[in-house]
């Protein structure tokens, strides 16, 4: 089977014109908007670094020993402690949160790309179902990323608290690296994983009324026997998604910054960026449609018969 990667891409770029500029609506436009805001809540979380000011000295031992000077140092500050805990629970809540509106909003925007309408009260109520599985589904996946980021982590001080140096000797060098490579790989899985949750699995729970796990062996088998076109599928997103924030930098230098501000405003940065998540979410639609016409979701045109793309 020979998988095509540009022609799906310019199949969904075709259906995002005809959506959102054949006629351009703005009430539309807000609508999908908010469908396009609710389905990325919990996308690109972005990291928040911290750091343990002390006496500058960054030697692989201070590194070793920064679980037991975190802990001493929260032990006499009970305020802090008391205050991080809060916050933690707090947070945690919120991530909840965000996963269940997201999972629910997911459905609800790959519901009006796939019939090009504009709707929120309706597919919010419909996708209940599989909504809620999905939520329950990262959530899980989000607790196992986390306990195995937390064993990392484990391991990584058990051994610097064994090993360290004042200096930065080959072995604390080489444990680094190490580390840094299990990070990178275990990054590039989750990665995968996410990806094909949200651009295959959720199309297939969406078309087959099922829940995430029942999806999830309805894919896996279709992976298995095709696993390099949704591995080339991936570096392709990825190097698509580059040119893309290439572009929206641009833009937004030759806006003076204006855009990066509205941007940053999550409903309208969505509203605005509208054109860039409906291509997306249409060229996986279109790109699963290849594999068979079980996995076709966009309804063939009321003037003609359409099947499936031909499988060459």
């Amino acid at each position: 089977m020979n998988i095509a990667y540009i022609e799906p891409l310019t199949r969904a770029w075709n259906r995002m014109k005809k959506a959102l500029f054949n006629p351009f609506d703005l009430k539309k436009w807000f609508i999908v908007g908010f469908t396009a805001f609710l389905a990325g809540l919990a996308e690109g979380p972005h990291g928040n670094g911290s750091q343990i000011r002390g006496d500058g000295d960054l030697s692989f031992r201070n590194i070793a020993n920064f679980p037991s000077n975190a802990w001493e140092w929260l032990m006499n500050n009970p305020g802090w402690f008391m205050a991080i805990m809060f916050i933690g629970m707090f947070v945690i809540i919120l991530v909840i949160l965000v996963i269940w509106l997201s999972s629910r909003g997911k459905f609800m925007f790959l519901d009006n790309v796939v019939h090009d309408r504009a709707e929120i009260s309706k597919p919010w109520k419909h996708f209940k179902m599989q909504g809620n599985s999905l939520f329950l589904w990262r959530l899980c996946f989000a607790l196992i990323c986390l306990m195995l980021f937390i064993m990392i982590l484990f391991f990584f001080f058990t051994m610097a608290s064994n090993i360290y140096h004042d200096s930065l000797s080959p072995l604390p060098v080489l444990l680094i690296v190490g580390m840094v490579l299990l990070g990178i790989l275990m990054g590039v899985v989750i990665g995968y994983i996410s990806l094909f949750l949200n651009n295959f699995v959720v199309p297939i729970m969406y078309k087959n009324n099922i829940t995430a796990i029942q999806a999830w062996n309805q894919f896996l088998p279709l992976f298995r026997q095709y696993p390099l076109p949704f591995i080339l599928y991936g570096l392709f997103v990825f190097i698509l998604t580059i040119l893309v924030v290439i572009c929206v930098a641009i833009a937004g230098l030759l806006t003076c910054c204006i855009g990066f501000l509205l941007l940053a405003i999550p409903y309208v940065g969505s509203v605005i960026t509208l054109p860039i998540s409906y291509t997306y979410r249409a060229f996986s639609l279109e790109f699963l449609a290849q594999f068979g016409p079980e996995f076709v979701l966009f309804p063939p045109p009321k003037d003609s018969p359409v099947s499936a793309p031909a499988q060459k």
